[in-house]
């Protein structure tokens, strides 16, 4: 996970460029290849098949997102921005659902993995990948779309080898350029304590929390099983939220402030109950798991509903996120999105990092402090969004 997401804040700085040359089509078709090849390793993985294609996925995965957020916005106007990108964001975790439904139920009471079991897994989710990625090229094409720059002219095509390669080369450079100075941008920083803090919660409810889960011993024998429950109830907030909140966006005259408010707010009660509900060093128990005490009794079904307000307020922020993104940057949407998800891939890593070492009340601590200011400067930039609306004037973003 260090190395994925290490990789993956890095590369973001280049994945301008790269859709600016290629197009958001084929950046996601060729990103898909190499989700495919990674989720093939498992198959009959080795030390060095598995730290390479960690590498590769990182750089797929910065292309991915950065032409994923292009592709969105240039199929959405600022009225279908919020309804498409809730549309998106429950498509994607549904992942979360159907995952570990499966594991759930195939791999009940089973105290080790055997060699069969990965391999159907594995095989079964590298054709899944393969076919999604196919499907990418079924996506269409808006018929006016000035795609990172691009010249809606059509003098390019009498251009020679040399001036189209040259051609490329001033997109790349002017995507790169964009991306520079979108991180120094009044609404940018606003937007990036939000996004830190989605990185964070992010890193909590992906990997920590899981483990919190199954290292309560006083669980019994379904504190494993329990982990694959909570994804269950994790991918159905986020399901539900993106369902819900695309659904409303349409006839929301509130804009996206209360679902944000929501977001914060639902959090802030899971962050509470886990903090009643779990021991302070399951983050960092042993393989053999803590018999601490929490302050309170140490109970599944808490521990489940919590799981599913971390979904549910995840998926608040994020599509509020891609919303407010496409809207303020519809012309500048690869640079945004890449700037989006290299803050929120380096406060992840960093994330993955301190879990290791700090207790768990000091971790729900951080994102406490981070969720508020970040919920006030989404405010902030959501106003002046607003405002923009308002006065029926286009927003320029450079």
């Amino acid at each position: 996970m260090a190395i994925i997401y290490g990789v993956f804040s890095a590369s973001n700085l280049i994945t301008p460029s790269v859709v600016a040359i290629v197009g958001p089509q084929l950046s996601m078709f060729a990103s898909g290849l190499f989700y495919s090849m990674y989720i093939a390793v498992f198959i009959q993985p080795f030390p060095w098949s598995f730290y390479t294609a960690s590498v590769f996925i990182g750089i797929a995965a910065a292309v991915l997102w950065t032409a994923q957020g292009n592709c969105l916005t240039i199929n959405s106007d600022e009225h279908t921005i919020g309804r498409n990108s809730g549309i998106f964001w429950a498509l994607l975790q549904s992942s979360l659902f159907f995952g570990n439904l499966y594991i759930y139920f195939a791999w009940q009471g089973k105290t080790q993995i055997s060699e069969s079991d990965r391999r159907t897994v594995f095989i079964a989710l590298t054709v899944i990948s393969l076919i999604g990625t196919v499907l990418f090229f079924l996506i269409r094409k808006p018929d006016s779309a000035n795609i990172l720059g691009e010249d809606e002219s059509s003098d390019d095509q009498d251009l020679d080898v040399n001036e189209s390669a040259q051609n490329n080369m001033t997109k790349a450079v002017d995507a790169f350029k964009k991306s520079l100075k979108l991180c120094v941008t009044k609404e940018m920083l606003l937007l990036s304590i939000t996004t830190a803090y989605t990185g964070l919660e992010l890193t909590f409810f992906s990997g920590v929390y899981g483990t919190c889960i199954g290292a309560v011993n006083k669980f019994g024998v379904e504190e494993k099983s329990l982990i694959g429950l909570s994804g269950i109830f994790i991918g159905i907030g986020e399901i539900l939220g993106g369902s819900l909140f695309g659904l409303l966006s349409k006839n929301n005259r509130f804009g996206r402030n209360p679902v944000v408010l929501l977001g914060i707010l639902v959090h802030f009660i899971a962050f509470y109950l886990i903090f009643l509900n779990m021991p302070g060093d399951a983050p960092i128990a042993p393989v053999e798991g803590t018999d601490s005490s929490a302050y309170i009794q140490s109970s599944k079904e808490v521990a489940i509903f919590c799981s599913f307000l971390l979904g549910l307020g995840d998926s608040c922020f994020n599509t509020q996120l891609l919303s407010i993104l496409g809207f303020l940057y519809s012309e500048d949407s690869a640079p945004a999105f890449a700037v989006f998800k290299f803050v929120q891939s380096i406060c992840a890593a960093v994330a993955f990092f301190y879990s290791n070492y700090l207790l768990l009340h000091w971790q729900l601590l951080l994102m406490v402090i981070f969720g508020f200011f970040g919920t006030v400067s989404f405010f902030a930039v959501e106003w002046e969004a607003a405002a923009i609306v308002a006065r029926g004037s286009d927003y320029r973003s450079i």
